[in-house]
């Protein structure tokens, strides 16, 4: 069942890094090829364009240019979709430790894509977060 306690959340947050390099692009409907639609990780639909997520390699692949290269830390608690604070908490430590963070929520977890070159830093943070809650 999804958890929606925050004090749960936090000490249950199970950190887990995705080492694939994955970029952000915007892409016009019509202009996604089908090889990129097969390996993206998500997108979103815009007024400007569709978001993609995808693997570095594919949209370099597609000719598609990206700003920046993210890996993706999932947050392997189970989390509602209506709980409160998580999001928040977890932005909020990785700010003060300097980290950007593009929050994706999903059905069953949380995933922060962080700049590649803090990833393991960002993993400090958030398995420090989740120690010291335990406290």
């Amino acid at each position: 069942m999804a958890e929606r306690d925050l004090a749960q959340l936090l000490t249950a947050l199970s950190p887990t890094l995705d080492e694939t390099r994955y970029g952000f692009a915007c892409i016009q409907a019509e202009q996604i090829p089908a090889s990129l639609a097969a390996v993206a990780l998500g997108s979103f639909r815009e007024t400007e364009g569709i978001t993609v997520i995808a693997p570095v390699a594919a949209l370099n692949k597609a000719h598609v240019s990206i700003d920046g290269e993210y890996t993706c830390i999932t947050l392997s608690v189970h989390s509602s979709l209506a709980a409160v604070g998580l999001t928040a908490r977890v932005t909020t430590v990785l700010a003060d430790a300097g980290i950007s963070a593009n929050v994706v929520a999903a059905f069953y977890h949380d995933h922060i894509f962080v700049p590649a070159e803090h990833a393991l830093r960002a993993m400090t943070v958030l398995q420090d977060l989740s120690s010291n809650h335990r406290d």
